[in-house]
């Protein structure tokens, strides 16, 4: 069975908490809207989707070499709806503007093209997800209050497995890499 799988920056406990609550005022008259556990709050670095469970090592040793990178200066940026046309997530864009995440995205991709994962051609937007649109629901079109001004505490990178299933999908934290002090 294989593997769902993606790399990502991990948060401090009280930015997520402060994005949940953010969302659950922001979308609590909309019914087509439920928002995210703060536990689920990450930064996708990498999404690499269904991997054979032996490539969890390699992938991980990608993660652990990591260890020490500096702690990207990362902010919160405005609300942002993914996908525009047809939303079905809400979420808040980050502020990289010392380009030190970008930086970060670019090193792990390099390292995963080496284990023959192919770069992924979008552009790299990078956003913390804080509710999602129900299948076959459609959101209202309603303003939406500021979001919260944050500089972010940015812990380090993981390597995620995402178990889908009955409910809100759950991450699991397969290996971490801490960051050192910020760029």
């Amino acid at each position: 069975m294989p593997a769902r799988l993606f790399v990502a920056v991990e948060l401090g406990g009280e930015d997520r908490r402060a994005l949940v609550a953010w969302a659950r005022e922001a979308v609590a008259a909309d019914r087509a809207l439920r928002g995210v556990a703060a536990d689920s709050v990450h930064l996708t670095l990498a999404f690499l989707g269904d991997c054979p469970v032996e490539e969890i090592g390699p992938l991980g040793a990608v993660v652990e070499e990591l260890a020490g990178w500096p702690a990207p200066p990362l902010s919160t940026g405005g609300a942002l709806w993914l996908s525009p046309r047809r939303p079905h997530v809400l979420s808040v864009a980050v502020a990289d503007e010392e380009g030190a995440l970008a930086a970060l995205h670019a090193t792990l991709w390099d390292a995963l093209e080496e284990l023959g994962y192919e770069r992924e051609t979008r552009r790299f937007r990078p956003h913390l997800t804080v509710a999602r649109v129900r299948h076959g629901w459609t959101p209202a079109t309603v303003a939406l209050p500021p979001t919260p001004a944050l500089e972010l505490d940015v812990r380090g990178v993981a390597l995620m497995r995402s178990w889908l299933g009955e409910g809100a999908p759950r991450y699991e934290a397969l290996v971490r890499a801490e960051f050192g002090a910020e760029s």
